[in-house]
């Protein structure tokens, strides 16, 4: 599957122009989704230095992407009678934009592999409950 997925507010928390705090297991489900043969996408709003950093951020952390804010890799070119678009054409989009919200990662890594991440602990009821840990 081609995966798009956001940057602000899907993989780190809100604070554009800056890089926010990761949201919690945003890298280590997209690496594990990226494992299991999906393309991933970086896509955003982003661009020079700000997208740069983006994507340095996230190779830092192991997350390399297929492409990004395009359906071809880094230096490949457009034949001549193509013209670049913004659109990036993909079977899921990820983004805290999305009609209902962004869910959590462990519910997005169960819709797209059909697995239970392996990186979650089960929360007790009280916790689940007072959403202690979230």
């Amino acid at each position: 599957m081609i995966i798009a997925v956001d940057f602000d507010g899907t993989i780190v928390e809100h604070r554009y122009p800056k890089i926010g705090k990761e949201i919690p297991f945003a890298i280590e489900t997209l690496k594990e989704l990226g494992a299991e043969g999906h393309q991933l996408i970086l896509w955003t709003v982003r661009d020079g230095k700000l997208l740069d950093e983006a994507v340095e951020y996230c190779k830092e952390r192991g997350l390399v992407f297929y492409a990004v804010n395009s359906n071809r890799p880094a230096g490949m070119q457009f034949k001549e009678n193509m013209t670049k678009s913004a659109k990036v054409i993909a079977d899921v989009y990820i983004d805290d934009h999305n009609l209902g919200g962004l869910p959590d990662w462990g519910t997005i890594q169960q819709i797209i592999s059909g697995t239970k991440p392996s990186h979650r602990k089960k929360r007790g009821f009280f916790k689940r409950l007072f959403h202690i840990g979230h």
